[in-house]
């Protein structure tokens, strides 16, 4: 995944770009032509990140571009869900928190490789101290290029730990609305409904829970995301 501004530069990216925010994954590929073959593979592994889909297609676009950091990333992404949801297939790639590492070498990467590492390494190695230190130097990289995006997927999993490792619980639901409000700026409409039933598994059972969970699982069954809709 790479800085927005790799593509909104280029009008006919921006358009893309821009349905792919909002989940419109089919419609953002058909406005591709074959000289962003980058875009195009980080679409189809976002969209098989979200729905689950077979995997295929995407490894075919990410061997596209074979030889690149993008590449490591996005390979690193697809394997780490392999194993997290123990999803049939020949593993992708070795070890994803060492593929990470690999792709965070490139500047223009730095950040969100070092997120998904952080990622990986929590989930995958239960690691929460190494991972705690990789959403802080995630956040750094936000904060100094102003990636938005990346800023909304590292606090909301820094809202996680602090609820379920520091026990902070109020600190954490902040950071979990924060990540709400940053993806709704961006018109992320797949990031949203994850980020609104996170929030809503957090608050107390009440009706302000209820709505956020509902609205989140109408808009997953609506893109088609399996593991938001139940």
């Amino acid at each position: 995944m790479t800085p927005d501004d790799a593509y909104l530069a280029d009008p006919g990216l921006a358009k893309a770009r821009h349905l792919q925010r909002a989940g419109q994954w089919g419609a953002a590929l058909e406005l591709i032509d074959g000289n962003a073959s980058e875009l195009r593979a980080e679409i189809l592994v976002e969209r098989h990140v979200f729905r689950l889909d077979p995997v295929d297609e995407a490894v075919e676009a990410v061997d596209a571009i074979a030889g690149t950091a993008l590449a490591t990333l996005l390979k690193a992404q697809l394997e780490y869900w392999r194993q997290l949801f123990t999803l049939d297939g020949e593993p992708i790639m070795d070890d994803p928190v060492a593929g990470f590492a690999r792709a965070a070498q490139d500047a223009r990467l730095a950040g969100w490789a070092t997120f998904h590492g952080a990622i990986a390494t929590e989930n995958l190695h239960d690691d929460g101290v190494n991972s705690a230190a990789g959403y802080q130097r995630a956040a750094r990289f936000a904060r100094d290029t102003g990636d938005v995006f990346l800023e909304s997927y590292v606090v909301r999993h820094q809202g996680d730990q602090a609820i379920n490792r520091e026990g902070d619980r109020e600190r954490g639901i902040a950071l979990l609305r924060r990540s709400l409000q940053l993806r709704a700026a961006l018109g992320a409409r797949p990031q949203v409904a994850a980020a609104q039933i996170a929030l809503a598994g957090e608050l107390p059972a009440g009706p302000e829970a209820d709505e956020l969970r509902e609205i989140g699982r109408r808009t997953a069954r609506e893109l088609g995301i399996p593991w938001l809709s139940e």
